[in-house]
């Protein structure tokens, strides 16, 4: 009894909880509250601002990386030679991928009805054969590969190795072939009227700013491997 009457006697204070009033951690409180709201303000932003980008200067883009990457030697673009079991001989020592060779023989026939007489100076060339037309001749002309780019294609870059391209001339005046004076014949004349209808093009026209005026040299667009091949020189560079 006397130890509690001891203990009585002492004025023992209760414990007290304070708060210190911190104003980051008012701040982080606000935060945390309005956070909900901040973060569908920016959704509903950021959503505006893509819907608001144009594509078409992400389109540029990507044709300017392509431009650049478009793998040209000399101006000439790459081409795969074709399989030999694709080649048909249409004439001795000529030769053309087998999808082209009904339209390219019915478009001479439809001709000689007219009066025009084309004679085929160039089928299908080999990267090998297209080797030694390359360096052989631009050593004998002495020029820089440059020069000789301007009109003959570098082995591996030749529309010839697709078996798709065609040289052309005028039975008739046969001292225009492979020369820009063929553009004067009737032949010439002929085929950039008609040859659209047999799906064939012109190659190298007089706007080609990497290759010589070749009036002679069509190319066959007129199957779906012919488009796939001809894909990248058909793209507006």
């Amino acid at each position: 009894m006397e130890l509690n009457k001891d203990i009585d006697q002492f004025d023992i204070p209760l414990a007290k909880r304070t708060y210190i009033n911190n104003p980051n951690s008012t701040l982080l409180k606000k935060l945390l509250i309005f956070s909900p709201f901040l973060l569908l303000f920016f959704s509903v932003a950021a959503l505006r601002f893509i819907r608001n980008v144009e594509l078409i200067p992400l389109n540029n883009l990507k044709f300017q990386v392509e431009r650049n990457n478009d793998a040209r030697i000399l101006g000439h673009l790459p081409y795969n030679e074709t399989p030999k079991e694709k080649l048909v001989l249409i004439e001795p020592h000529i030769e053309v991928h087998i999808d082209m060779r009904d339209s390219l023989l019915k478009m001479r026939e439809e001709a000689k009805k007219d009066g025009i007489y084309l004679v085929f100076l160039s089928g299908y060339r080999s990267i090998n054969l297209q080797n030694d037309i390359f360096y052989s001749l631009k050593s004998i002309r002495n020029q820089e590969a440059s020069e000789r780019a301007r009109v003959s294609a570098p082995p591996g870059y030749s529309e010839h190795s697709t078996g798709f391209a065609i040289d052309i001339g005028d039975a008739t005046q046969r001292e225009t072939d492979f020369e820009t004076d063929f553009e004067n014949t009737e032949a010439f004349g002929w085929l950039i009227k008609n040859a659209a209808k047999f799906h064939f093009k012109l190659s190298f026209n007089k706007d080609n700013k990497y290759i010589d005026y070749e009036p002679w040299h069509w190319r066959y667009e007129g199957s779906i491997e012919a488009l796939k091949v001809f894909e990248s020189s058909n793209r507006k560079l």
